[in-house]
């Protein structure tokens, strides 16, 4: 018998479907209840899907919400359904996918593939044959729907698809789909591609061993009349090209012709789909192969594309100049994400140079939604650093026409590309730049908000440059102006200048001394200035001054413009507002660079870390007890106090030894160092090593249940918390002396599986190699004896660091150990030599102790057979120990 509905209850879920469209909120309330009570009953579900399929009189939005709220109770529980009210279900949709109605055609699809994603495709073993079946079919509403359903299948779970589970259904359902690239209805042709598209990616067998009619079959489809089948010709031929470029190779000629073509395509979302392949052929070896002979072609319409559409302009409120009066809304501020605190070691020759992130270079943050522009933008900056030199004869002419057009959108989009091209053509760009930098800063003060935000960012691009001139000539015309536009009445060009501001601070360092009191009072007058999410970029960019000039800060006249806004904001915020983070991030720039100037505002600050730390441990505790009745606490909230307390260790040195002894810090940060989440350990172990450069006494008693800790967190696995545990051993081992003999089992090993392992990165490679070096120089006997395990690596850690204290203790450690164990460096010796002679200035007593091992080596050998080996020294280093050490 099929199961019938009662008509009372048909009526009574009708009414609620009707109901639940009401936009009164107290009517959704009682929707909601009511929903609860009849999810009680297992064959409400067998209504929900009599609604949708067979009540074809009802109105089709009230059929496909009924759809789509069984979808969510097949999502919720799913597995609870009686089998007979499951049976019902799928039997009614493989049997209505043909509803003439395309919304409710949709629907059905939806809820075979939520079935479907429930683990219920092996136990629904004969959907996909029927779907195939019904692919057959001469009803187009039919074909559509099963390819609709098909369709959504395939990108859900297309792992499964080509697993053994399902005894391998693309075997059969590839070479068909196949068949239907041909078929007269454009949809069918578009679900077809889409259907294939899904399995390039996994490689699937059954396609890789259809590849070539595949190929064939979308060159077919080259010219298609429909977009959507055009857009994903071109995304198929993208994802080709990531995985199967070797198959694309013999056809690139005609695929470089066809995408230049529909880079251009009348339909945005065409060109899109087309701009990516550029895009990805820029990151592929054979990039400059293929495109040299195109870039003529190419370049005017990546070019092109970088024009704000019209739409863009209405998104962005182009035409709005001043709105620095309106209130920001909550979903204008994206989430932040606080940054742990890394300990790095200064370099020679400076590797600065602008930001590695290529997240920071977002000209248009609010239309963060990926589009033509700023696909064509990217392909740009990437092709600019394949082809460098060769790119420019293909630009210039156009820029010129670009940067003085009338028109102002075009004018905007030639200083999108003068930015786009900068890292990658800087070097041929200089001969030009002196008359570009002028142009540039005077469009900061052009009419049009948009081109002055522009105009920001590509100026920021060019820092470096200006930085590298003489002050007068462009570093302060460009400040002077990216202060107006700080204060500038647009929002848009208010973030866009303080971002690049940022990136000039960055660049200039100490250059900006000079002109600290007038920075100071531009900042300090945006922050009465500024709406919500401008104050959060503002204060990045006081903390990133703070970075840049350091104790040059430390004047009373600073301090006093500076610290009353950023206490003010301080006391207004309160301990669960997200807005602390880049606040606190801020002021740890600013405890760090201002040293003694900032000891009046130590007590409270300090204090308030600790509560947040505190809170936090507090309500992570609870929620680990009991997960249903608590919330999991925002944990960013103690990983940002952890690091301004990190910043007031190392700007206030002993200074902080009062407040750490009246506060149960250490307690707090034995819990931090066991916590779970990795950034709160990073974070706990450079606090441990600041505090144990200034206060050693309050972390000493704790050492004995610390040091265990710390040996189980040199996992390189999480590379930012092995360095800082390793970096923070090191700075106990130098305050412990003789005493850290016992923690030496426990730490060592570890430290010498790290410094051996290939392809671990500079900056754990250099802080292991100083904490073994340090551990060497307090527990040589203990040490020394696996000298040979690590010297190689060790030096050439070393060899490009500059001269400083960890440096200095570091090599002192290794002087020692030789002296222990002389048979362990012989092997090795001329990379000691090598790092040796990195050394600019050693301390005498360091040069002494040097100086004795290579003349006791050379001692040892004889004068011939040192002759022999420093014929294998490179010349540079021979005259370098000639000079310096006499051998």
């Amino acid at each position: 018998m099929e199961w019938q509905p009662d008509e009372q209850g048909l009526q009574q879920v009708l009414q609620l479907l009707k109901d639940s469209q009401s936009p009164d909120t107290a009517t959704q309330r009682a929707v909601q209840q009511k929903l609860e009570q009849l999810n009680q009953f297992p064959d409400f579900n067998n209504y929900l899907i009599f609604v949708l399929t067979r009540l074809k009189t009802e109105d089709e939005p009230t059929r496909s919400l009924s759809g789509l709220i069984l979808k969510n109770n097949v999502k919720a529980h799913y597995q609870s359904f009686p089998p007979t009210v499951a049976d019902f279900i799928k039997q009614e949709c493989v049997n209505n996918i043909g509803d003439p109605s395309p919304l409710i055609r949709a629907t059905i699809g939806i809820l075979i593939t939520t079935i479907s994603s429930e683990g219920e495709l092996q136990s629904w073993p004969e959907l996909l044959p029927q779907l195939c079946n019904l692919l057959n079919s001469e009803d187009y509403n039919t074909c559509e729907g099963s390819f609709g359903a098909l369709q959504k299948i395939c990108e859900d779970s297309s792992k499964l698809l080509d697993s053994d589970a399902l005894d391998r259904p693309l075997n059969i359902m590839i070479p068909k789909i196949l068949q239907f690239f041909k078929h007269c209805n454009p949809k069918i042709r578009s679900h077809a591609i889409a259907c294939v598209n899904q399995f390039i990616d996994c490689r699937a067998q059954a396609l890789m061993d259809n590849i070539d009619t595949f190929i064939e079959s979308l060159f077919s489809l080259a010219s298609d009349e429909d977009s959507e089948v055009r857009k994903n010709v071109c995304r198929a031929l993208v994802t080709l090209l990531e995985v199967r470029i070797d198959r694309l190779i013999p056809h690139m000629h005609s695929i470089v012709q066809y995408m230049l073509q529909r880079t251009q395509d009348p339909d945005e979302n065409v060109a899109l789909e087309a701009c990516e392949f550029w895009l990805t052929l820029a990151e592929q070896p054979i990039c400059e192969v293929v495109l040299s002979g195109h870039l003529v072609q190419l370049i005017p319409i990546l070019v092109n594309g970088m024009k704000y559409s019209e739409i863009d302009i209405i998104l962005l409120k182009g035409d709005v100049e001043e709105d620095e009066a309106v209130p920001d809304s909550d979903q204008d501020i994206k989430p932040r994400f606080h940054k742990s605190r890394t300990v790095t070691l200064q370099h020679d020759g400076s590797e600065g140079g602008g930001s590695e992130d290529p997240e920071d270079d977002n000209d248009d943050d609010t239309l963060s939604n990926w589009n033509l522009r700023k696909c064509s933008a990217a392909t740009l900056d990437i092709l600019a650093n394949v082809f460098r030199h060769d790119l420019l004869p293909h630009l210039l002419p156009l820029l010129k026409g670009l940067l003085f057009h009338p028109d102002w959108v075009v004018k905007e989009s030639g200083i999108l590309v003068l930015g786009a091209i900068a890292e990658g053509c800087m070097q041929d760009m200089v001969p030009y730049l002196p008359e570009l930098i002028p142009h540039l800063i005077e469009c900061l003060c052009d009419k049009k908000a948009l081109v002055r935000s522009i105009a920001c960012w590509t100026l920021s691009r060019y820092a470096h440059w200006v930085v590298s001139q003489p002050s007068d000539s462009y570093l302060k015309p460009l400040m002077s102006k990216l202060l107006t536009c700080i204060l500038d009445a647009n929002k848009r060009v208010q973030e866009a200048a303080c971002s690049a501001f940022a990136t000039l601070e960055e660049e200039a360092c100490t250059e900006l001394v000079p002109y600290l009191s007038f920075i100071l009072d531009t900042l300090v007058f945006a922050f009465g200035k500024y709406q919500h999410k401008n104050l959060l970029i503002l204060y990045d960019a006081i903390g990133t001054l703070a970075d840049s000039v350091g104790h040059h800060l430390n004047q009373p006249e600073y301090i006093q413009k500076l610290m009353p806004p950023l206490i003010a904001k301080w006391n207004e915020l309160k301990d669960e507002d997200k807005d602390l983070f880049p606040l606190l991030e801020c002021l740890s720039s600013v405890a760090t660079a201002l040293q003694s100037g900032f000891l009046p505002y130590r007590e409270p600050v300090y204090q308030r870390c600790v509560t947040l730390v505190q809170k936090t441990l507090a309500q992570s505790m609870m929620y680990n007890q009991h997960p249903d009745q608590y919330e999991s606490p925002e944990k960013d909230f103690m990983i940002v106090a952890l690091d301004l307390l990190s910043g007031l260790a190392e700007g206030l040195g002993s200074h902080v030894e009062q407040l750490v002894a009246r506060s149960n810090i250490m307690t707090l940060l034995f819990q931090c160092m066991q916590d779970a989440m990795p950034e709160v350990r990073q974070s706990s172990f450079a606090l441990l090593g600041d505090l144990t450069k200034v206060c050693f006494l309050h972390v000493k008693p704790c050492i004995a249940e610390f040091m265990p800790i710390l040996g189980l967190n040199l996992n390189p696995d999480f590379i930012s918390v092995c360095n800082n545990a390793t970096w923070a051993i090191g700075e106990i081992a130098m305050q412990m002396g003789a005493e850290m003999q016992l923690y030496v089992g426990v730490v060592l090993p570890p430290l010498v599986e790290i410094i051996n392992t290939p392809n671990t990165t500079k900056t754990l490679l250099e802080n292991t190699a100083i904490t073994i070096g340090r551990l060497g120089y307090v527990c040589p006997q203990e040490v020394a004896p696996q000298l040979q395990h690590f010297i190689r690596p060790w030096c050439t850690s070393l060899r490009n660091i500059r001269d400083n204290e960890e440096k200095d203790s570091a090599f002192r450690g290794i002087c020692v150990m030789i002296g222990v164990n002389p048979a362990g460096v012989v092997q090795d010796f001329i990379f000691f030599c090598d790092a040796v002679a990195s050394w600019v200035n050693p301390k005498d007593d360091l040069r002494d102790m040097i100086y004795k091992i290579l003349h006791g080596f050379k001692d040892q050998v004889g004068q011939e057979n040192w002759q022999q080996f420093s014929e294998q020294f490179p010349p540079l280093l021979k005259e370098r120990l000639s000079v310096c050490y006499g051998v």
